[in-house]
Parts: C-alpha cells; structure tokens; sequence
C-alpha cells in the first residue's frame, strides 16, 4: 500500500460518503437505496487485498456515521469484515474474469443489510423480516448491482493493479 493509493482511496470515499448522504438517499425503490459507500469500498479491496479493505471499510464507515449523523461506530462495525472479505476474495479470482465486482457486491450487500438488521435489532429498532428482506435487501442489491461494474471499472483506472497479479484460479474438473 503506497501513501499515494490511500490518500486517493481516503478521498474517494469521503466523497462516496458526502454522495451517499446527499445524492443516493433520495433515491428510494422499495424501501432500498444505492449503497455508493459499499460499492466504491468492494471494489477497492478487490484491487487492492484484504488488509487495505479491511482499514478502508472502518474508516469509510466511520466518515459514513459522522456525514449522516448516525449511530458512530455501527457502520464501520458492517463495512470493516465487508472490506476484508472482499479483498480475500479479490485475491483468489482471476483478472480476466467478469464476474468477481458483481459477486462481491451482491454478498456484501446481503451482508450489509442482513448485519445491519441485527445490529439494529440488538439496539431495540427491530424491522419485520419481510420488510427487511424484501423492502430493503432485493431493492437495495438491484441497485448496488446496477452501479457495481461501473465503478469497478472507473476504480480500476484510477487504481491499476501493478506489483499484484492476480493468479489463475485452477479448474475444478
């Protein structure tokens, strides 16, 4: 990790955080909005492994909570695991491969919303579980998988994967 990729990863996501807050939240299919945060996050721990995933997921998080005014904390709680799951998974696909930023977006989704119920859930602001799953979760992971290859591919240009070549994945035949 070089000081230049984490002030523009710091940067990126203040500003996919200052978005989410005022651009993506009024944008509402169900119950569900984009999640810009996450999106941007996935597809910057895929470039760049689990350990820059997993610092940009808290920190992103963090400037999350403090630009919604939110629970402090509860957000980098589901995007630090998010981020580190991601760049493990980053790691052990292929570059030629289409498939890992929607694979990876659709499971951090699932697990965004699924561990923010229970964390809400744990807090006393419980939600029914149709609500959650299909309000919240199917609108939202639409959304997230509309943005996903787009921002993959914008973060892969401005984050080329140099030194780290992703080594072909075996064939399980």
């Amino acid at each position: 990790m070089t000081p230049a990729d984490a002030l523009k990863a710091a940067g990126l996501l203040l500003l996919a955080a200052l978005l989410q807050v005022s651009w993506a939240t009024p944008i509402e299919v169900g119950n569900g909005h984009p999640n810009l945060v996450l999106v941007a996050l996935v597809a910057l721990a895929l470039l760049r492994g689990p350990l820059f995933g997993a610092i940009a997921g808290f920190w992103a998080g963090l400037a999350l909570d403090v630009a919604s005014l939110g629970t402090l904390g509860l957000t980098s709680l589901l995007l630090t695991p998010a981020g580190y799951w991601a760049g493990r998974f980053g790691e052990g696909t292929t570059r030629s491969s289409p498939y890992p930023p929607l694979v990876a977006v659709a499971l951090g989704t699932i697990w965004f919303v699924l561990g923010s119920a229970i964390v809400h859930f744990m807090l006393g602001e419980g939600a029914s579980a149709t609500t959650v799953l299909g309000g919240v979760l199917l609108p939202t992971l639409a959304l997230n998988l509309l943005i996903a290859y787009p921002a993959y591919r914008l973060l892969r240009w401005v984050f080329p994967v140099t030194g780290r070549e992703r080594r072909e994945v075996p064939a399980l035949v």
